[in-house]
């Protein structure tokens, strides 16, 4: 055997060879990613769910006792409760229609007299937030803006 078949016999098995480990390493690395991500994400999402739903329940029903008997800002003119709110501006924003997101906003008694984003507009958004982590089920049914906008066709107030 020649000097150079020596060195190429030695290259290939020491390639092989650093091939496998990596494969091996890139293996585990997968394994114990996938085992951490799945545990965390059903744990969180069980969690989550319930939270979510005791916190929307307690929010329907304090909107319902408040605007039944007397004039509270979780109930607008409209009868609308918060959620439906909510969901009628997120429902608009999905429509990315400056047009019907303006109207929308405007019914929901959010713009001021010359149209512009005041207080109220700021409150409703910082709320906004936490609802739509409460609600991200309905927001992912949302999905195309041509049910958005079907739900806010049947759901505005006219």
């Amino acid at each position: 055997m020649t000097r150079n078949q020596k060195i190429a016999l030695g290259c290939g098995g020491a390639g092989c060879l650093g091939l496998i480990v990596v494969a091996v390493a890139s293996g585990l690395l997968w394994y114990f990613y996938y085992r951490t991500a799945v545990t965390a994400n059903r744990n969180y999402n069980f969690n989550y769910n319930r939270r979510a739903n005791a916190n929307a329940n307690a929010a329907d029903d304090d909107s319902t006792d408040s605007s039944s008997s007397s004039n509270s800002s979780s109930a607008s003119a409209d009868g609308l409760s918060e959620d439906e709110k909510h969901r009628l501006f997120q429902a608009a924003a999905i429509t990315r229609d400056d047009e019907l997101q303006r109207r929308v906003w405007s019914k929901l008694g959010l713009l001021e007299d010359d149209f512009s984003q005041g207080d109220k507009f700021t409150e409703f958004g910082v709320a906004h937030v936490p609802w739509l982590i409460r609600n991200y089920q309905w927001v992912g049914s949302m999905d195309t803006p041509e049910k958005a906008r079907a739900y806010v066709d049947e759901h505005l107030p006219k």
